[in-house]
């Protein structure tokens, strides 16, 4: 009987164990995730020598599923397991046939699926038949609010340490694309000067091109203190550096920071660890900026910057807006915010 909702390090795991199903249907939003299981079937059930005959590897693209099913139907040669990596596997038309095989599978194949960027429906025949006979894993998009966690852990793993600030630089910047994200940690990993095993905002600024004083991470902190001289000289900066600093990654995080604010209002616990609670944050730290936040901003406030970081929205894609450059929208908001 197949496990239902494993995590990814849950697969890993009983992979490392080899314990072994016939079918794997990797698929979801997350490609991360994806990749990593199919990569670790990939290169670690066969031995160099048994991959030669027993490792297939096809794109969605370019196989229908008949093709699919004849190569798990194959025995292997000379090796306890035949591997079949399915890549794109979104792109196979009349997927749903493949059930019929998974009646009644060939334990020697592992047939791995990448279906990346969406999922099957899991109340046709095939997802039952995946569940009865191997593993149907959803990989979801993480939220914002646990990138730090997950930066934090996976340089864990590779005995690196980071700085708070450092690990928010990252999360502002690049979001949550994990796959761009572990990227660019495994860089600054490689760059960290000998004998230094933790990461600082100086070497983010550095080796990822990012300012440890002129980000949008600086900006929503400057408007949380309500720091009028800082707000203005880092958006003077983003307006000299418009391709680092493009205004349409500012605007989602302000919207984001200040709409959270609004539910923070609503907390019945108005501790760090309450408001932790409403929001899904992973620890109270990340809570203590919006304990802040409701000091200097009311709730009538909070909910006119919403409304003004939609207009701003609209007017950066042209809405009721004929001559102000994004800069000048966004120093109109910042005032609007501040004042």
């Amino acid at each position: 009987m197949a496990k239902k909702e494993l995590t990814c390090d849950d697969i890993l795991s009983e992979l490392k164990k080899k314990q072994f199903y016939p079918v794997y249907y990797l698929m979801g939003e997350e490609p991360y995730y994806i990749d990593i299981i199919a990569d670790y079937i990939t290169d670690n059930v066969l031995t160099d020598i048994e991959k030669e005959f027993n490792l297939t590897v096809v794109y969605g693209s370019d196989v229908d599923i008949a093709t699919v099913i004849n190569a798990a139907k194959r025995y292997p040669m000379m090796s306890e397991h035949q591997v079949v990596i399915v890549k794109e596997a979104q792109n196979i038309k009349n997927i749903e046939e493949l059930a019929f095989y998974l009646q009644k599978p060939l334990t020697s194949t592992i047939l791995v699926i990448c279906h990346k960027h969406g999922v099957l429906d899991r109340r046709k025949k095939l997802a039952a038949e995946i569940e009865k006979s191997g593993v149907l894993f959803e990989s979801k998009k993480i939220k914002e609010a646990n990138l730090p966690g997950f930066i934090a852990t996976y340089l864990k793993r590779k005995g690196v340490d980071i700085e708070q600030k450092a690990g928010e630089m990252l999360t502002e910047f690049i979001g949550n694309d994990l796959c761009r994200l572990t990227g660019e940690l495994e860089k600054l990993i490689i760059t960290l000067p000998t004998g230094q095993t933790r990461v600082t905002p100086e070497q983010v600024e550095k080796n990822i091109g990012i300012s440890k004083d002129y980000n949008n991470f600086e900006l929503r902190n400057a408007l949380i203190n309500k720091d009028v001289l800082k707000a203005n000289r880092i958006i003077k900066y983003f307006e000299e550096n418009p391709k680092s600093n493009p205004i349409q990654m500012t605007l989602p995080l302000l919207f984001s920071f200040f709409s959270n604010l609004m539910l923070a209002y609503y907390a019945p616990d108005k501790s760090d660890q309450g408001i932790a609670n409403m929001l899904g944050l992973r620890t109270p730290w990340q809570a203590k900026d919006y304990m802040l936040a409701i000091k200097k901003y009311s709730g009538v406030k909070t909910m006119q910057i919403i409304s003004e970081i939609r207009q701003a929205d609209a007017k950066v894609k042209g809405v009721d807006n004929a001559s102000l450059s994004d800069s000048q929208i966004l120093k109109e908001l910042v005032f609007k915010i501040l004042h």
